[in-house]
């Protein structure tokens, strides 16, 4: 038994005065994080002009950072700034809106000091309304499901939900969820609640897991295929956005030409979000019920470690690669095969699954995109390109070599100098004729240099 934090979304249907005060509410945390980022600033231009004119470091205005001290802050101000702020939850909603300027003001420090991975981030930036997303979010008070198909919201009260709520009320009844959270934010003019959950999962180990008849599975995606399983099966990739472009057009011209600031302007930018919403959500769809069949029907499920944030900078496959969704099958695999007992490996990024033979093992370092179709020079295999690479992925977990034989895999046409792992990188940009390793690029030619002058002088 294992611990996990889950969560459960479901669309609401609230009543027109609902609708209103759930856009209040949405409002007030916007106004909160607004203030907490100007009280930011203020302080950070007083703290310079402080610095210039030579303040000792004690004596300088401190800058209010973190949740404790904004809360503090808005406590003493609120009376004065928001006189009205009574009408909304006396605490949460106030509290979402500081919070996440508090989350947004870490992330930039830690990205400037190295402690957060991936692109760097900015500085948090005011938001507007009609333009930022709507959210706020309760941790504390009277909220959670109120039956089937209703939920509890502080100060904006019972509101229907539009699908049944079995899944989440099954779990809090028999006492193996509780509830840490919930978050309702508005998507494509539609409202959402969104419960954190922590459930108490019975996570199977490795003797008691259910037989499953896939065994081990590798899974190369792409473009054409969504999916290519080495066990033959193709996954059609249904290309959502290619379907909705006709409508994605249409309407954003009518939005284009539409008069800014007026009711038209308005109405057509929901028409666009809704098409948006619509492609998003069938694209989600689809992908969770694919991870879901290869975590439970396989034991073990070998994907590639892609650069996909350097795949769309190919401008021809840039729409085609983020229709896919390749980052997102990998991040539900990662939680869905711990949750179902199977096991996910990952392969290198610099693994040749496409170029190599799953046959013998040879390699073809030229090997294109535009190649299709694999062919062995070594032992006249033809085969897809796709299906041989999820071969290869598949034995990369099974570690069955070249042709079912234990071991390593052959070497590739040069020849590498220095030894490196199936799952390592592997130096295939030495082929074919190239120096060996350290005797490349600008240092041979330095290298080469040397030598020639003292063969000179002597």
């Amino acid at each position: 038994m294992s611990t996990v934090l889950q969560a459960y979304r479901y669309a609401l249907d609230p009543t027109p005065a609902q609708l209103v005060a759930l856009g209040r509410h949405a409002g007030a945390a916007r106004f909160a994080f607004n203030w907490g980022l100007a009280r930011v600033k203020a302080a950070m231009d007083q703290r310079a002009a402080e610095v210039t004119y030579g303040v000792p470091e004690a004596e300088r205005t401190p800058v209010p950072w973190t949740m404790p001290t904004l809360r503090r802050q808005w406590n003493d101000a609120k009376g004065e700034v928001a006189s009205w702020w009574p009408e909304c939850s006396s605490k949460e909603t106030y509290s979402a809106g500081l919070d996440q300027l508090a989350c947004g003001l870490k992330a930039f420090s830690d990205s400037r000091k190295g402690r957060r991975k991936g692109r760097r981030v900015g500085f948090p930036r005011f938001k507007k309304r009609g333009k930022a997303r709507d959210s706020f979010r309760y941790t504390t008070g009277a909220y959670g499901p109120d039956g089937d198909r209703h939920v509890k919201l502080p100060r904006i009260g019972r509101v229907k939900v539009h699908e049944p709520m079995g899944a989440l009320t099954g779990r809090l009844d028999a006492g193996t969820a509780r509830l840490r959270g919930a978050t309702v934010s508005r998507t494509a003019g539609r409202w959402f609640v969104s419960f954190t959950v922590q459930v108490a999962r019975d996570l199977p180990d490795a003797p008691s897991r259910r037989q499953r008849k896939g065994g081990t599975v590798g899974v190369d995606l792409g473009v054409r295929c969504l999916a290519v399983l080495s066990t033959g099966e193709r996954v059609p990739n249904p290309k959502h956005l290619d379907a909705a472009l006709g409508r994605l057009r249409r309407a954003s011209r009518a939005y284009a030409r539409s008069k800014p600031g007026s009711v038209g302007r308005r109405k057509r930018a929901a028409w666009l979000a809704r098409i948006h919403a619509r492609v998003a959500g069938r694209r989600r769809d689809g992908l969770h019920k694919l991870t879901t069949r290869l975590a439970t029907s396989h034991d073990v499920v070998v994907v590639e470690d892609l650069h996909v944030a350097g795949m769309v900078r190919n401008r021809r496959l840039a729409r085609g690669v983020s229709d896919t969704g390749m980052a997102e099958v990998r991040r539900q695999l990662t939680y869905k095969t711990t949750w179902y007992g199977s096991r996910l490996i990952v392969a290198d990024r610099w693994y040749p699954s496409s170029k190599t033979c799953s046959g013998c093992g040879w390699r073809n370092p030229s090997l294109t995109l535009s190649d299709r179709t694999f062919v062995c020079q070594d032992c006249a295999l033809v085969i897809d390109r796709d299906y041989n690479a999820s071969l290869n992925l598949r034995r990369l977990a099974t570690g069955t070599g070249v042709a079912g034989d234990p071991g390593a895999y052959a070497p590739n046409a040069r020849g590498a100098d220095r030894k490196t792992p199936p799952a390592g990188r592997v130096a295939v940009k030495r082929e074919p004729r190239t120096a060996r390793a350290g005797k490349t690029g600008t240092a041979a030619r330095r290298q080469a240099a040397a030598e020639l002058m003292i063969a000179h002088d002597h």
